[in-house]
C-alpha cells in the first residue's frame, strides 16, 4: 500500500463515523428545519401582518387591525396605562402556525424527511 491509500484509509474511517453520525442523529433534518424556517419567517409574518391582521380586525368590533386588540387593565385620567395585548399575541400564534405549515409541508414535499438514517432497535 502507497502513502496515498494509507491516507485515504486513515480519514476514510473517521469521515464514514461523522457521516454516520450526522445521519443517525437528524442533524440533516434539523438543519433544513431551521434554514427553511429562518427563510420563511419574515415572508409569513409581512403576509399575517398586512394582509391576516387587517381582515380579522374588521371582523371584530374596534380598531381594524388586529395588532391593536387589547383589553385595557388599568387607567388614569381616561388614557390606558396597562394593555393586556391579545391581538399581538393571537398575530403571532398565527404567525407561528403558518411558518410550522410551511415547514413541515416543503420538508414532506420534497422528501427531506428521508434523509435521516432511521434508528434501529436494540434490545
Amino acid at each position: 500500500m502507497d502513502k496515498k491509500e494509507a491516507v485515504k484509509e486513515v480519514v476514510k474511517e473517521p469521515l464514514s463515523g461523522f457521516m454516520s453520525f450526522i445521519r443517525e442523529q437528524g442533524v440533516v433534518g434539523l438543519a433544513v428545519g431551521l434554514t427553511l424556517g429562518t427563510a420563511v419567517t419574515v415572508f409569513v409574518k409581512s403576509i399575517v401582518d398586512n394582509m391576516v391582521n387587517p381582515i380579522i380586525g374588521l371582523l371584530l368590533p374596534g380598531s381594524s387591525n388586529l395588532n391593536d386588540k387589547f383589553i385595557c387593565l388599568d387607567k388614569v385620567q381616561g388614557v390606558c396605562t396597562n394593555k393586556l395585548s391579545w391581538g399581538v399575541v393571537l398575530s403571532n400564534l398565527i404567525s407561528f402556525l403558518t411558518i410550522a405549515a410551511v415547514v413541515y409541508f416543503v420538508v414532506h414535499g420534497l422528501r427531506l424527511d428521508k434523509l435521516d438514517k432511521k434508528k434501529e432497535d436494540k434490545k
